[in-house]
């Protein structure tokens, strides 16, 4: 049998260790992570080896050779551009003839491979991946089976709210040969993203065979320490990491360790060490090759490659140290810090927690390093979040930040491309979105300043001028001392995972492309922004019924404040309706309320239209993509039973129309929708995924619980000003004021549980959920959803927070408390297990 070694990956998030080296080649302890790879094989009698290569592919093919020092056959495959995770592997495919073994050749693991290759051929898969459970699902695909083992579901690197298992595919493969023609060659193609996704979809043979024993991606800093401490504890099995002295120490070599010396197990030695007087080591410690340590230097829970001195009494603390440094007399390294090749740290010097120096520095006599150095600086793990890239004015989001994130968008795109850049109107977002202005034009992109407008207009404009992206800068609704910046690909949609994993890796690489003099981006002011917005409103209304009757265009409406204020009134004037306007003037000192002056605000937009008796009352959210409702008596709308009254007022006017809800929403509108022979259908929760439904052209409209309505024959964005103009023009339509129709609706109980639940645990907590809800789960866009008739229950894992969510829906208000507690027990009981 044979084994293709996936080795082409270069490790972005690794950096600095992958910058000299291939990520296969990183040394796990006492050899490269691909030379764990290959002993497994080799303890599996798999000896006829393939390795795909791509970057730094030479520091591979000279290590290694043609295999015969290790007892192996290898050959190599290797492509000039990257082709994919399947790609790559076609490339090799008329070397592959018969039954053959996929694995990744950055991963650790000491599965047993040959009781999946018996599984594989007892069951007469197509294809077998071997799966793991794991802590943390979101980094990998995460793969649904049934009870014989067959793959059911398989997402490929999902939000929380889409966890579905903790079980994960490991990228370890057992495939027939039939399964490569499937793959064009030369064309990029994914297992896990692509390829299987399409097999799962033609109903093939595609089995899970879940390894016992320890996996392992190293994919990140954290993980390539935790794999080296896990081989020191004897976690995984490996071969023999050298003579075993005592004490949980291992030698590989001559050595040369003073009588004095403290040596505290696990630690790891390699040839030619020499530990000096007073020395004290804390494992787990790893010191490779040819190091030496001075007197009474100080070393804990740290890795030093090759080559390396450690000078009298320093301190080596939690940090990681690469080839052929020196680290001199009384420095200190703190947890996190990373020293990359060929670096000179001076007497004295401190450098301070999760601090990475970048290969060839060199840090003078007595310094105290605080930031990284590289070509630049960054800390955080990961940059987007559910709002976008989002953080602390000054302290997480700074001018010099935003100038880099502006680049590394710009470099993800085509050069000569532009985006369009927008604004709140408030001191802070301007600061930042000048940032912003200055990264693009250095990656070659043309930025277009629409100044400051409402969201759905930026939105609009850069979709109507075939921008390439656009970026609007916001105070954060929830925290003043926040930003976010939000981020749009060319059709107006927030961007796709895949673009936004493209931006981080080109930041945390700080791999920006700088073009030369002439082709730096121009910085341009449309002047047909509002324009085209205007045009593409009034053609979205039915023209024979502005103006509307007297009553139906009678409607209060509270600007916050914001930009909308810049945009609708115009419009409205054009439709001839009869508008009382509240907080009309732009105020950035207003555009963040708390809690009670928001409800004030409220309560003073009821009283407002109780008094003019007119048709609605309605708030509008600084950004203009949301809008919260008062009745003409006075009453406040609920964000739900608004989304129920204008349900019904679209199905009155258009019978037999679809209308995308959450998956929360209650069975009312399934009613409605029968009602009026109309069809109601339940998505994921989240503005993107309604967005990305709306443009498929089956929907009506969309709407959420917390006020966003869309409708996809005006755009496919959340449009709180458009939703007003549409809501008056359908309660003509169907001669029935909102009020009206909202005081008329039938009652319904939803009740709701947060759970406590640590990151670690959620993945484990869905599978088992699954495993014990086989028989009564439903389908449903995301969680897992239990229908009984009348009553149903919807558990979610919180995207964001280390939560579970329990909805439920029942008879009455009891029934749905109640059934709230039984799945709260349940779902609790499996993350004390």
């Amino acid at each position: 049998m044979k084994a293709v070694v996936m080795a082409g990956g270069e490790g972005s998030r690794l950096r600095p260790l992958t910058l000299g080296r291939p990520k296969p080649m990183i040394p796990l302890v006492n050899k490269p992570v691909l030379g764990h790879i290959l002993d497994l094989l080799k303890r599996h009698d798999i000896i006829d080896v393939v390795i795909t290569l791509q970057y730094l592919a030479d520091r591979i093919k000279d290590y290694y050779g043609d295999g015969s020092n290790l007892g192996m056959n290898i050959t190599y495959s290797e492509e000039n551009t990257p082709l994919g995770t399947a790609g790559s592997v076609k490339r090799a495919a008329h070397l592959l003839d018969e039954t053959f073994l996929v694995i990744s050749g950055d991963a650790l693991t000491d599965f047993d491979l040959s009781r999946a290759l018996c599984f594989h051929k007892e069951n007469q898969a197509v294809a077998t991946l071997m799966l793991a459970r794991v802590q943390n699902p979101l980094e990998y695909g995460v793969v649904q089976t049934d009870e014989s083992g067959r793959i059911e579901r398989f997402s490929e690197k999902p939000s929380w709210s889409e966890v579905m298992s903790d079980t994960v595919n490991t990228g370890i493969y057992v495939l027939e040969p039939e399964v490569l023609a499937r793959i064009e060659p030369n064309v990029a193609c994914d297992f896990g993203h692509d390829l299987f996704q399409q097999m799962l979809e033609e109903r093939q043979k595609v089995l899970g065979f879940v390894g016992e024993g320890y996996w392992t991606d190293i994919g990140r800093l954290e993980e390539y320490v935790r794999a080296t401490n896990d081989i020191l504890y004897g976690k995984v099995q490996v071969e023999p990491l050298g003579e075993h002295i005592g004490g949980d120490i291992w030698v590989d070599g001559d050595r040369d360790i003073a009588p004095d010396a403290q040596l505290y197990g696990p630690i790891f030695l390699g040839s030619e060490v020499k530990i000096k007087g007073g020395v004290v080591i804390r494992g787990p410690v790893v010191i490779r090759d040819n190091v030496v340590v001075d007197t009474r230097a100080n070393i804990e829970r740290s890795i030093i490659w090759r080559n390396c001195y450690i000078g009298e009494r320093v301190e080596v603390r939690g940090a990681l140290i690469g080839l052929q440094c020196s680290i001199k007399a009384r420095a200190m390294l703190f947890e996190g810090v990373v020293i990359s090749d060929n670096t000179v740290v001076r007497e004295n010097a401190v450098i301070q927690p999760n601090v990475k120096i970048w290969p060839q520095k060199e840090v003078e006599a007595g310094a105290t390093v605080t930031s990284s150095i590289i070509w630049g600086s960054q800390g955080k793990r990961n940059l987007f979040g559910r709002y976008g890239v989002t953080g602390m004015v000054n302290v997480e989001l700074t001018p010099d930040f935003c100038a880099k994130i502006g680049a590394a968008f710009g470099s993800v795109l085509p050069k000569g491309a532009t985006v369009a850049l927008n604004r709140e109107a408030h001191n802070t977002p301007r600061v930042l979105k000048r940032a912003l202005l200055s990264g693009l034009p250095s990656a070659g992109i043309h930025a277009l300043d629409t100044a400051t407008q409402p969201i759905p207009v930026v939105r609009f404009y850069t979709r109507d001028s075939e921008s390439g992206g656009g970026l609007h800068v916001r105070l954060s609704p929830y925290d003043n001392r926040v930003v976010d910046i939000k981020f749009f690909g060319s059709d107006g949609l927030d961007l796709s995972q895949r673009v936004q994993r493209n931006i981080e890796t080109i930041f945390f690489r700080e791999d920006y492309r700088r073009v030369y003099l002439d082709e730096i981006g121009q910085i341009d002011y449309p002047d047909d922004v509002v324009q085209r917005y205007h045009q593409r409103f009034m053609a979205s209304l039915q023209s024979d019924l502005w103006p509307l009757p007297e009553g139906y265009d009678l409607v209060v409406i509270d600007y916050a404040n914001a930009s909308a204020a810049l945009v609708l009134p115009d419009l409205l004037t054009q439709l001839r309706c009869d508008v009382v306007a509240v907080n009309t003037l732009l105020d950035q000192n207003l555009l963040f309320r708390t809690r009670p002056q928001w409800e004030s605000g409220m309560s003073r937009l009821g009283a407002i239209t109780q008094a003019l008796a007119a048709n609605f009352g309605v708030r509008l959210d600084v950004g203009a993509e949301r809008l919260y409702l008062a009745a003409d008596d006075g009453s406040l709308i609920s964000d739900l039973d608004a989304l129920i009254a204008v349900t019904q007022l679209l199905f009155m006017v258009r019978p037999g129309a679809m209308v995308g809800v959450p998956a929360t929403a209650p069975h009312i509108l399934d009613h409605l929708a029968e009602q009026h022979g109309g069809q109601i259908r339940r998505l994921k929760i989240g503005q993107n995924a309604h967005m990305r439904a709306a443009t498929t052209g089956e929907f009506a409209m969309i709407g959420d619980e917390r006020g966003a309505f869309i409708f996809p024959d005006f755009t496919p964005f959340p449009d709180g000003m458009f939703a007003i103009a549409k809501i008056m023009e359908m309660t003509a339509q169907a001669e029935q004021s909102l009020s009206d129709i909202w005081r008329a609706r039938s009652a319904y109980h939803l009740a709701r549980a947060r759970i406590p639940c640590r990151w670690e645990v959620k993945g484990r907590v869905m599978r088992l959920l699954r495993e014990r809800l086989r028989n009564e789960e439903s389908d449903s866009a995301e969680g897992i959803q239990i229908e009984m008739g009348a009553e149903w229950v919807l558990i979610l894992p919180d995207p964001e927070e280390p939560f579970f969510w329990v909805h439920a829906e029942g008879e009455s208000p009891e029934s749905a408390k109640e059934l709230v507690d039984k799945y709260h027990s349940l779902v609790n009981a499996l993350i004390q297990e």
